[in-house]
């Protein structure tokens, strides 16, 4: 069982996020402030946090340039939670070394769905040389694709693509959540972008590009 600290002042906002990630088979330990953060740091390192910038005592992004520079907590992931929205703050915390981004107010969902999908990527790091769903195969090491075992033809952003939904199978991402993963949080193409390789994908990958379902006015999930 995963255990997720969540640094949070707003008490609120922090019992909410408790609240959804006990229901969903986490163990949760909170806290309002860093100072107690980091003594329960150094008693026991999590596997994911939550942090909010705003603190009463530090900065959150100081927090993560620290957590980066510790050996112990260099690749725990880490998922800013704040009501900063400009996009100046989502390229500094990024930047800096957080692994996602969600601003308040957030949905409950959304919140569960990246946080599993930032322990997956973290927990499997190794085995994700080699991904499958389905009758397809993606080889890490060759940067190749095969449907039925034989080899699938994608251009880079649609081999990212298919990357990204079979690392998350079983949760929808976002159409926020793609366009910043694959073309960058200073893409300002339309998001028809995306519309256009899922449809290519789709017909590259053949009878296995059912598998690629589009969730209406959501995003798209491999199931």
């Amino acid at each position: 069982m995963a255990l997720i600290y969540i640094v949070e002042d707003d008490q609120n906002i922090r019992e909410i996020e408790s609240f959804a990630l006990k229901n969903s088979g986490y163990q949760v330990q909170g806290f309002e402030c860093a100072k107690d953060f980091y003594h329960q740091l150094a008693e026991k390192t999590p596997d994911c946090i939550l942090l909010d910038i705003m603190l009463p005592d530090e900065d959150g992004l100081e927090i993560v340039r620290k957590l980066r520079a510790i050996p112990d907590t260099k690749k725990v992931p880490v998922m800013m939670v704040t009501a900063k929205t400009t996009e100046i703050d989502k390229v500094k915390g990024l930047d800096i070394g957080a692994d996602d981004y969600i601003t308040k107010p957030f949905g409950v969902m959304e919140l569960i769905s990246r946080v599993k999908a930032l322990l997956r990527r973290s927990m499997n790091t190794e085995e994700e040389k080699f991904l499958s769903a389905g009758d397809i195969f993606l080889d890490g090491e060759k940067h190749m694709v095969y449907v039925n075992d034989e080899p699938c033809e994608l251009t880079f952003k649609e081999y990212e693509l298919l990357k990204l939904l079979i690392q998350n199978q079983g949760i929808v991402m976002s159409r926020d959540v793609i366009m910043e993963r694959i073309w960058g949080i200073n893409f300002e193409g339309e998001s028809r972008t995306l519309d256009v390789h899922i449809k290519t994908l789709r017909q590259k990958l053949k009878s296995a590009g059912a598998l690629i379902k589009t969730v209406r006015n959501v995003g798209y999930i491999i199931e």
